[in-house]
């Protein structure tokens, strides 16, 4: 069972908490010794890169476990689901205002620079902004996920990690590497975050659904960039309504892309719990059972 308090670590007191939430850590084995903070840049802060496997080696600093993703991935979850009704809803407007402009292409007479027309362009104005302020807003609060997770990451596993821990925030922004760099900072948490065999043997999980939710978030971000230009290039009736068909599939892809996200941060998350809760099961020594004796 899960701390009740930090939902990553393993419950181990009769109250349902942690070791550090309850603030009664384990002794340490026989001979061993708490590892001394490191000071280079690592998973927790002021922390280096944290003891290693070994006698005393897992589990016994602070700034040796992960951090909670749980939280921020609800948080995120629910943004995702604030992207696709604002997709949704763009999608009726734009629909709606291209209905108008197709029938001007076939009717020259008909004016939609009138009450309908307005009201339709006001109302995909609208809808345009709480899209706009849907997918910000989601991208805040999924890169500060995407950053822990990467944290995580290094805690669990860092031999198999590409890249560094600040690319989970700069990779997203760098032109053209964008397309390619959070892919391979993602790859490594994925990596990181199996949880490995009872034996300690390590184990493989397959990459689908990072590479579904990848190539989602590629194909919007190519087909909204092709539609934006076109809608800008737009002049006549028909070249018009040619281009808000092209905008809302666009948009379409966006809402699947944004239900492929949810998909990979649920993964993520429940595979990062997993293996802190096997992490700690690990370093936690079971508890002598009353009038036992050591051996």
């Amino acid at each position: 069972m899960l701390c009740t308090r930090c939902r990553i670590r393993t419950a181990v007191t009769d109250e349902g908490l942690c070791t550090f939430c309850s603030g009664t850590r384990p002794p340490l084995p026989d001979g061993a010794t708490a590892p001394a903070p490191a000071t280079g840049p690592g998973p927790g802060p002021g922390s280096g890169p944290g003891p290693g496997p070994g006698p005393g080696g897992w589990g016994w600093g602070v700034g040796t476990w992960p951090r909670s993703p749980v939280g921020l991935s609800r948080a995120v979850i629910a943004l995702l689901g604030c992207v696709i009704a604002s997709d949704l809803f763009v999608i009726g407007a734009g629909l709606h205002l291209r209905g108008l402009w197709e029938g001007l292409a076939a009717d020259e007479s008909l004016n939609i620079y009138i009450d309908p027309g307005l009201r339709a362009q006001e109302l995909y104005d609208r809808a345009g902004t709480a899209q706009t302020a849907a997918f910000l807003a989601t991208g805040v609060l999924f890169i500060i996920w995407f950053h822990r997770t990467r944290r995580n990451a290094e805690v669990f596993e860092s031999g198999v990690q590409r890249m560094g821990p600040g690319w989970a925030v700069g990779g997203w922004f760098v032109p053209i590497a964008n397309l390619w760099f959070p892919y391979r900072v993602a790859s490594g948490i994925w990596e990181a975050s199996v949880r490995l065999h009872p034996d300690g043997g390590w184990r493989t999980v397959p990459k689908t659904v990072l590479n579904l939710w990848w190539g989602g978030w590629i194909v919007s971000v190519l087909a909204s960039r092709i539609a934006v230009s076109q809608w800008n290039r737009a002049r006549e009736p028909e070249q018009i309504s040619d281009a808000a068909a092209l905008v809302a599939a666009a948009d379409a892809l966006d809402l699947v892309a944004a239900a492929l996200a949810i998909v990979f941060v649920r993964a993520v998350t429940r595979m990062q719990v997993e293996r802190a809760g096997s992490r700690q099961a690990a370093t936690v020594p079971e508890r002598a059972v009353p009038g036992s004796t050591a051996p």
